[in-house]
Formats: C-alpha cells, sequence, structure tokens
C-alpha cells in the first residue's frame, strides 16, 4: 500500500471477473482472483479506464453528492470547462453559472479562469534557461501519476505550475472571502469533475500538501439536476471571465494552443501518451519545447464520469469559444495583480517505485533471472485466464509471491497430461507385475 486515498474503486458485488479492466488497464494495476478483479492500490493512477470500459459498473469513482455542499455555509462550484460542452445547443456559458447558482451554490470561479492564470505561468516558466525538453504539461494528473510510477527520469521534464482546478480554488477562496468579509475555513470549495483523477487530486495532491478544494462533484451526477436548473433561464449578465482559451483546455490540444507559438505537441489517450514518453525518454524528441498530454481520449470532454458523447462535447466547446472575443491570456491575465495566491509546486515530485522487483540491485536482477526462467516456459499467449494481465506480468507475480505457475491454465494442462501419462504408466505396470506372479 502507498498510503495515497484513492479515488477509484471495486464494487465486488457487481464484478463477475470478466477481465476487461484487466486488460485495459495501462499501469497493469489489476488481477483478477478467486473471480473477483483486485486493484493494486500501489500502481494504479486513478486513470479511470477501467470505469469506462466495465460493463457491470464494478468501477467506481468516490466523489461527493451534490447535497455535500450544504454542509457549507458558504458554497463556490468550479465547473471544469468540460461540463459546457454536456449541453447540446447550449446558447451561453453564463446559462450554466447561473443555473449553478439556482442549485445553491454562493459563488461560481469558472476553471477555465484557472486555466488562462495557468497559461500565463507556463509561458513565463518556458522562458527560463537550460529547461530539459519538451517541458511536459502538469495539468492532467494521471499523466503525472503515470511519469511517476513508469518514467521516472521524466519528472524533471514536469513544469512545476500548479493545475488549473487548484489555482481557481485559491483565487476563488481568497476573492469571496476579502468580499464578504468571512473565514476562508467557512467557505466550501466544489470542483464539477470529469474524471475520477481530480478526486484523487485532491485528497493527495501533486506537488503541494494541502488542497483547497473540499470536495468533488463528478458532471455525471450533477447533469440532470443542473439541466433542471437551467430551464427557463435567459442569456444574462453572469457572462465568463475566461478567454475563449481557457475553455479550450477541456479538448484535447487548448492547452497547448493556449501557451502559443512554439513547438508544442499535444497527445490524447493513455496508449498514445505512453508511446510520446517514450519517445522522450530516449531523447527522439528534443525539438520540441512543450509536450500536452491527455489520458483521456479528446481531452478532458471524454472522462468517464461526463454524460455526453465526447466528440459531440467537443464540438459544443468549440462552438462555445467562437462566441468569445479573440483575446488571449496574456492581454487580461498579470500575474503581478493577482491576490497572492500559489502558482507553483512547494516540494519536488518523487517517484514512485511500486515496479520496482526488489529493494536492491542484486535481488532484483535475481528477480528478473527468475522471472526469464518463467517467461521461457509460459506460452506467451497474453490471454489473462491466469488473473494477471500478461504472461510478463504473471510471471513477475510468481516471482513477488503472489501466484504459483498452476494458475496458467495452459501450463496445469500441460501438468496434468505428463501426471495422466504417469498414472497410465504406473497402472500398466502394476498389470504387468500382477501377471508375472
Amino acid at each position: 500500500m502507498d498510503g495515497r486515498i484513492h479515488s477509484v474503486t471495486l464494487d465486488k458485488e457487481r464484478c463477475t471477473g470478466c477481465s476487461n479492466c484487466l486488460m485495459r488497464c495501462p499501469t497493469e494495476a489489476i488481477r483478477v482472483r478467486r473471480g473477483r478483479a483486485h486493484i493494486i492500490d500501489e500502481r494504479c493512477i486513478d486513470c479511470g479506464e477501467c470505469i469506462r470500459v466495465c460493463s457491470n459498473h464494478a468501477k467506481i469513482a468516490l466523489t461527493e453528492p451534490l447535497s455535500s455542499v450544504f454542509a457549507y455555509r458558504h458554497r463556490i462550484a468550479l465547473p471544469a470547462p468540460a461540463l459546457y460542452g454536456q449541453y447540446r445547443n447550449l446558447p451561453s456559458i453564463s446559462l450554466v453559472i447561473e443555473g449553478l447558482i439556482r442549485l445553491g451554490f454562493s459563488d461560481v470561479v469558472e476553471v477555465a479562469l484557472g486555466a488562462d492564470i495557468v497559461t500565463r505561468a507556463i509561458k513565463e516558466k518556458l522562458k527560463e534557461k537550460g529547461l530539459p525538453k519538451p517541458m511536459i504539461s502538469s495539468a492532467c494528473p494521471t499523466i503525472t501519476r503515470l511519469i511517476q510510477l513508469r518514467f521516472p527520469d521524466l519528472i524533471e521534464h514536469i513544469i512545476d505550475v500548479r493545475q488549473p482546478m487548484e489555482v481557481a480554488a485559491s483565487l476563488a477562496r481568497k476573492q469571496y472571502a476579502q468580499k464578504h468579509s468571512v473565514s476562508e475555513d467557512e467557505i466550501g470549495i466544489f470542483f464539477i469533475s470529469p474524471c475520477a483523477a481530480k478526486a484523487t487530486a485532491i485528497h493527495n495532491p501533486l506537488g503541494h500538501s494541502l488542497s483547497q478544494v473540499n470536495g468533488i462533484i463528478a458532471i455525471r451526477d450533477i447533469y440532470g439536476p443542473l439541466l433542471q436548473a437551467m430551464d427557463g433561464l435567459k442569456v444574462g449578465e453572469k457572462e465568463t471571465r475566461a478567454t475563449r482559451y481557457g475553455i479550450g483546455w477541456a479538448k484535447s490540444g487548448g492547452e497547448a494552443k493556449a501557451v502559443g507559438s512554439i513547438k508544442r505537441l499535444a497527445v490524447d489517450g493513455m496508449e498514445d501518451v505512453i508511446s510520446v514518453l517514450e519517445e522522450i525518454e530516449n531523447g527522439r524528441l528534443r525539438d520540441i519545447e512543450f509536450f500536452e498530454g491527455a489520458a483521456c481520449r479528446g481531452g478532458c470532454v471524454g472522462g468517464p464520469l461526463t454524460f455526453e458523447n465526447k466528440f459531440i462535447a467537443r464540438n459544443t466547446v468549440k462552438c462555445l469559444g467562437e462566441k468569445l472575443p479573440v483575446t488571449h491570456p496574456d492581454e487580461v491575465i498579470h500575474l503581478e495583480q493577482l491576490p497572492p495566491i500559489p502558482l507553483h509546486f512547494e516540494e519536488d515530485l518523487k517517484p514512485n517505485d511500486s515496479l520496482k522487483l526488489h529493494p536492491s540491485i542484486s535481488g532484483a536482477i535475481e528477480r528478473m533471472e527468475r522471472m526469464q526462467e518463467i517467461l521461457s516456459i509460459l506460452p506467451g499467449y497474453d490471454c489473462g485466464s491466469c488473473g494477471s494481465p500478461t504472461c510478463r506480468s504473471f510471471a513477475e507475480d510468481i516471482v513477488r509471491g503472489y501466484c504459483t505457475q498452476n494458475d496458467c491454465i495452459f501450463l496445469l494442462r500441460d501438468r496434468l497430461k505428463v501426471m495422466a501419462q504417469e498414472m497410465i504408466d504406473i497402472s500398466q505396470t502394476k498389470r504387468e507385475h500382477s501377471n508375472d506372479n
């Protein structure tokens, strides 16, 4: 156990051990044992892929119900820009803002505004000399945790700027407390999230010790109530404070576009992001200055906790952005004029050593040699029937003591054939011995 609080968990009553999640987990954090899936906590990066592919809805995200906001006297909603894409033919973002007020929130501060601020902070960071190339966005917590686990040598490439969610939360808390003369502790801040990874990020912040967000509400949980709350509303005065670039962060490539004219690359989907990170690790993309990686296909609009089809949501976000003035964050965001809120990490990111076979080099070499021996006799089908996602991970599980070779049905079949033949031979020997007597 790594001591982290995870937002992705398993409902064992619903799990049938079908292995869909087993084969799709990008960090091989799932095993099927005794007919049920099990999550290896220290390997889980809360990407939510298992939530997406589980046909039995056995994988769930731990988020808060809408009613939880009323535990606070003052309540601030932080809508992710992906929320705007959930409502087809939405004429204006102002309807979402006013609808959230109708649901009981005291104020609404858009995460898109936080994205505008982060855009400026990233551009300032990229002006520094001697940075490793490419610098990697820290906006997607799943990608950051993936790097900590599988690509620890790339940690120094991660830009030490906080996520838009955290920046927006800090700004919201500070400004609301000053405006209404209330204690910051009386304010509850809730992020309306497209993904499970953001829920993990408030319990286990990356680059700092304490999140400014008090809770996470899934977009798919608030979709219906918000739709009803917007019924009858007309486009009002509560227009967005964000630019079209900040809102564009909802879709893949939006962050890279906002950062500007530097050599940049944006990739979405875990498989493709992993492929690019391997290229970066091998030193093949040093001509790129900035890399944006999104765990979800299409970006945040494709998150596992969204409601709308990601392609439709992406188009809706695009259309809403085009209705706004062509104003860049550089023109409206002046970092020196912001309230004193933290924009950068306060502590270094650490590697996740969960993939190490042994604490010592000699022990790791010994286990690796044992793994190779086991691999040499395995069929190499990567079928998952043993409960591990691949033959290699099965060999690793044996070395770690989690299972035995008999869990491979092909090795077991061969062994049973040998045993059956031995029984036949013994029976034949006894019969011949009896006839001789």
